[in-house]
């Protein structure tokens, strides 16, 4: 993330792009090694005419289905942070939603399951409305509350925290 400096009123700035914590293309990629590994396995080992053709496209589907969809469903998701807001992209219809940075009142980081083993979490932007704005498994979610709250402090929203050593 690129340090933040004064940006003169009304011009925007992209501070960061990032995507969903990379973890959850694991099973996609242990999936897609074991049907190659099958197929290696599976090839050649039954004599009738069709059993190659039928093993191929059980991999095929099974690829698509378990490997392909998930990765371009990891793929379309995505937050980008400005200096003015914060956008949501969510789905394969390019669902997007953008939240002010003069709306957010607290930046929350909430951790579940293995998030905190991989530094990730949810980072809930509290906006005053009914519900909190959810940004879904953020990567180094700790990095991007310090910089959402920097942010608001530099815009006199809220004050960033202040540890004093002594």
């Amino acid at each position: 993330m690129r340090e933040n400096r004064r940006v003169p009123a009304g011009e925007e700035r992209v501070i960061a792009r990032m995507r969903p914590h990379g973890r959850v293309l694991v099973v996609p990629v242990l999936v897609l090694w074991a049907c190659a590994g099958l197929v290696a396995l599976l090839l050649d080992r039954v004599d009738w005419p069709l059993w190659n053709v039928a093993v191929l496209t059980v991999a095929g589907i099974v690829v698509a289905v378990l490997t392909v969809v998930p990765t371009l469903a990891w793929l379309s998701r995505g937050f980008t942070f400005t200096t003015e807001r914060v956008i949501i992209r969510t789905g394969f219809g390019g669902t997007r939603r953008e939240t002010m940075l003069s709306r957010v009142h607290d930046v929350t980081v909430r951790r579940r399951g293995l998030q905190a083993l991989f530094g990730a979490g949810d980072v809930l932007l509290s906006t005053g409305g009914d519900r909190a704005v959810i940004l879904s498994d953020v990567p180094s979610a700790s990095l991007v509350q310090r910089m959402l709250s920097e942010l608001l402090g530099a815009r006199g929203v809220v004050a960033p925290d202040v540890v004093d050593v002594a």
